[in-house]
């Protein structure tokens, strides 16, 4: 049976406690802050692999997102999310009027929604770039780029 790598993203950092009890359950690794943790876990799927991993933590750690840690072959990673009934229903009634499963409904619309956020974010730097160019030369620009790249960061990033 294949292993998965899986990340998850708790709600808030964990206790070492905390930490220490779900790591007795199933051995993980956490980020320097506890806000990330890493586990190799076996099953047929991706699929199974976080919903196995779920009911293995879910009562001892407040879990918010499992995520895989590689995308698969079509560049997709699989978020394994935890919503309230009152969520799922309206997700489920929505989905019902596109003649459409939760899942895909969900699917979409995370889709569109990261679509239009890359295209915000592409005018935005755009618009940043003329403006910077309106104060300096091209060379100037990608040297300050090339450099603010290569530095180190100040601090560990989540």
């Amino acid at each position: 049976m294949p292993h998965h790598a899986l990340e998850i993203t708790p709600t808030r950092p964990l206790t070492d406690a905390e930490l220490r009890a779900a790591a007795r359950v199933l051995p993980l690794a956490a980020n320097h802050n506890s806000t990330r943790l890493m586990v190799l876990t076996h099953a047929k799927t991706p699929g199974r692999a976080a919903h196995r991993l779920r009911q293995l933590l879910d009562t001892q750690l407040p879990i918010d997102v499992i995520t895989t840690h590689y995308p698969d072959t079509g560049g997709q990673v699989l978020l394994n999310v935890a919503l309230p009934t009152a969520t799922r229903t309206l997700l489920k009634a929505a989905a019902d009027r596109l003649g459409q499963r939760p899942e895909e409904f969900v699917q979409l619309a995370l889709r569109r929604a990261l679509t239009e956020y890359a295209d915000r974010e592409s005018d935005r730097l755009d618009r940043a770039v003329r403006e910077l160019l309106a104060q300096t030369t091209p060379a100037y620009l990608i040297s300050a780029v090339g450099h603010a790249l290569t530095r180190r960061p100040e601090r560990p990033t989540p």
